[in-house]
């Protein structure tokens, strides 16, 4: 059987294996929680609670007037302990921090079944006011997302479940458990975009979730599940279009310019809660995998339990642990200590072993062309890496270095293990702070 893909891309090998099959468990609330003020792409946030008020949970602490932003909520109920400047995985940013009470002790929720009867205006109101970002990592905010130009012609939504990070299965076992819920999040988006198709995109090295999706479309022929081959970076959302509709996107444009949005399977999920359940967004389902973690899972885990806390419950080997991964391997972010808190977007922590990590010291460019190839977007990363070295960042603009999504393709695939995507990543802050 042929698969859906798309030109390039690589396949490591998955490690998923040691967490497909176990359930999303509750991880408990600890007792201090750390609730930083940025968890979205855009504004910071100002508090809205001060040092001593009880909050409850489920309750607005924080927001922002800016348009690119999102509210953040107490993940407990308890009392705020401290609001000061503290690391998180970007750096440091100021931080709520509360002690949990025990009492769970929830705000008044407010539900949305009808969702049909409401405005497009009101359900965009809704969205934002329960915190709701997209989770696949970038961390956009959603309602912003679903609200294209009224000149864009939006005719189908898609939905990204590849999942194609190695060890990662949030959105795998979301699929399979809360199956239902996660079509009504579609149902939900479908109504407030006003489009008549929507299709599900998984990795076929995900035949559960395939099979759990594909039942319960049977009877939805607006709905259907694209069987994607298993290939990094299937996930990325011009691949996705690309491989599931056939359309390309132009360069430095959005998926909506071809007539689609493309959502990530939490994501819908958390609009559900929203709408059905009355919950904001106050946790993360992630994994924590690696053979650094003794036992490796899935978990739903409040928003600002400390990184720390988690990986003990779960029994790291700290000694054997070389690398401390916030994400998956491939686009994910080292991280220098585990004193951070979780955060929305945090799909998965992961302790990776001398054995899985690649050590291989940098050589001499052999100009193989491998980088070339194996890039999704057609780009050169080997003439990125070339101009960076000699400091030309006005020609590294002609070569579309701001079409690159770091996926770290090239530098997987590189004989001389160069470090390409640091060479990205400086071209593209020079190039910034020129303009």
């Amino acid at each position: 059987m042929a698969f859906l893909t798309f030109k390039g891309g690589v396949h490591p090998p998955d490690h998923k294996e040691a967490t497909a099959h176990k359930n999303i468990e509750n991880f408990p609330a600890p007792k201090m929680l750390y609730v930083p003020m940025l968890q979205h792409i855009g504004s910071v946030l100002e508090p809205l609670v001060a040092v001593g008020d009880r909050v409850l949970k489920g309750q607005k602490i924080a927001d922002s007037t800016a348009f690119l932003s999102v509210p953040v909520h107490s993940p407990v109920s308890g009392k705020v302990k401290k609001i000061e400047i503290l690391p998180f995985f970007r750096g440091k940013v100021n931080t709520v921090v509360i002690e949990n009470d025990g009492q769970d002790e929830w705000i008044e929720k407010k539900t949305y079944p009808n969702f049909k009867e409401l405005t497009k205006e009101k359900m965009l109101e809704i969205i934002r006011e329960n915190g709701i970002v997209g989770l696949g990592g970038a961390a956009f905010p959603t309602h912003v997302k679903l609200n294209p130009p009224k000149d864009k012609k939006i005719d189908t939504l898609l939905i990204n479940s590849a999942e194609c990070e190695p060890y990662l299965n949030p959105d795998n076992r979301l699929m399979i458990e809360e199956a239902e819920a996660f079509i009504q999040g579609i149902e939900i988006v479908m109504h407030l975009l006003g489009v008549d198709k929507a299709i599900v995109g998984i990795e076929h090295n995900k035949p559960d979730s395939i099979k759990v999706i594909e039942n319960l479309f049977k009877d939805k022929p607006n709905m259907s599940v694209a069987v994607l081959e298993t290939k990094y970076p299937q996930g990325g959302e011009k691949q996705l279009i690309k491989a599931v509709l056939n359309r390309e996107v132009p360069s430095g444009k959005l998926p909506l310019e071809v007539g689609v949005v493309v959502h990530n399977t939490t994501t819908v999920y958390a609009i559900y809660n929203a709408f059905f359940k009355g919950i904001p967004l106050i946790d993360e389902i992630m994994t924590v995998s690696g053979k650094g973690i003794k036992n490796p899972g899935n978990f739903r885990v409040p928003l600002g339990t400390m990184v720390s806390e988690l990986l003990d419950v779960v029994g790291i080997d700290r000694e054997a642990t070389k690398k401390l991964v916030a994400g998956g391997p491939m686009m994910g972010a080292g991280q220098y200590t585990d004193l951070v808190p979780v955060i929305k977007g945090t799909s998965g922590i992961l302790a990776l072993t001398k054995e899985e990590i690649n050590e291989t010291r940098t050589r001499a460019c052999i100009s193989c062309g491998k980088c070339v190839d194996a890039c999704p977007l057609n780009l050169s990363p080997i003439m990125y890496a070339k101009l960076a070295r000699f400091e030309n960042w006005e020609e590294l603009d002609k070569y579309s270095l701001f079409d690159c999504m770091e996926c770290g393709t090239c530098q997987y695939v590189c004989p001389a293990n160069r470090p390409l995507i640091e060479a990205i990543k400086l071209g593209k802050a020079k190039l910034r702070s020129m303009k």
